[in-house]
């Protein structure tokens, strides 16, 4: 699979929304409640960070950043927004912070090429930060609405293209489809900066400190491609078996040619060996295992 033009410029990001989180307690609240750490967060830095059920399953994922001295903002996905807002608030009590909407006031944007390069000097860093698997830096630029960034848009990055770019970075975000579906080593969020195993509490912790201590993570995310247009919350299965699904679409999004489509799988390590991995049925389209742009080392007993 080859990109068919470098994809450059700069697009308007419309499927996120912004989250803020403003008051004396702001910092303390999102501590305990998000599995990265908030308290240590400086003015250039951001952070990728997940909202979990007491069952250790994401709710949905962020990234974060300190926008003031008592003001943080969190990116999500808009797909889940409202109802994560609400549940966030139902914790809040009588802490000095409130949440609210601030997607009509925080415009977001995405950067490709060397746009985004351009940007890495006034950049807020993720503690961990690759370039996605075509190559590419990526940068999510937040600006208020009614304030024009001065970006190039004329370049060949679209929201389609810019959603494949996210595909190919190896970094899941929870969406509507998929909220309670993942623990967050199950979406490989501890590989990419997601998850601090030292910050103390929040809902879920114990099972997700237990996944990653005791060994007991039996389900990865792969990069996969396919001729076919695949969507998150799929099932996938192997060829000819029986049974449950092997995995789930966690991300994915067509490619820029139109030749089909990227997604990122999270599937069961028993199942890799099994046979070839299909899209919605036993013989529906074939996935086809690409690289991801980090590390996955996988446990021996734990795909056996």
């Amino acid at each position: 699979m080859t990109m068919p033009l470098p994809l450059q410029g700069a697009c308007r990001i419309a499927d996120w929304g912004v989250i803020r989180a403003r008051g004396a307690d702001a910092a303390k609240f999102l501590q305990g409640q998000l599995t990265n750490d908030v308290l240590t967060l400086g003015p250039t830095s951001a952070r990728l960070a997940g909202f979990c059920s007491a069952k250790g399953r994401l709710q949905a994922s962020f990234i974060v950043w300190k926008a003031d001295q008592d003001e943080f903002l969190l990116a999500c996905s808009a797909s889940l927004l409202a109802p994560t807002l609400k549940r966030l608030s139902m914790f809040v009590l009588r802490a000095q912070c409130k949440l609210s909407d601030a997607s009509a006031e925080i415009g977001l944007w995405g950067l490709a090429g060397s746009d985004a390069e351009a940007m890495s000097g006034d950049a807020r860093e993720w503690e961990r930060r690759d370039r996605n698997g075509a190559g590419l830096h990526r940068a999510l630029l937040a600006a208020p609405v009614d304030v024009e960034p001065g970006l190039r848009t004329t370049g060949t990055l679209t929201p389609q293209a810019w959603r494949w770019l996210e595909v190919q970075s190896g970094v899941v975000t929870i969406e509507a489809a998929t909220v309670d579906r993942f623990v967050p080593q199950m979406v490989n969020f501890e590989l990419v900066g997601g998850v601090d195993f030292q910050k103390g509490c929040y809902p879920g912790q114990e099972v997700v400190a237990r996944s990653q201590y005791r060994g007991t993570t039996k389900r990865r995310t792969f990069l996969f491609e396919s001729d076919a247009l695949a969507g998150a919350g799929q099932d996938v299965f192997v060829a000819g078996a029986t049974g449950e699904a092997a995995g789930t679409v966690a991300s994915a999004a067509p490619r820029p040619d139109g030749s089909g489509s990227s997604a990122l799988v999270e599937v069961r390590l028993a199942a890799l060996g099994d046979g070839e991995l299909h899209l919605g049925s036993t013989d529906g389209p074939v996935l086809r295992r690409a690289e991801l742009p980090y590390s996955l080392v996988l446990d021996a007993e734990a795909a056996a």
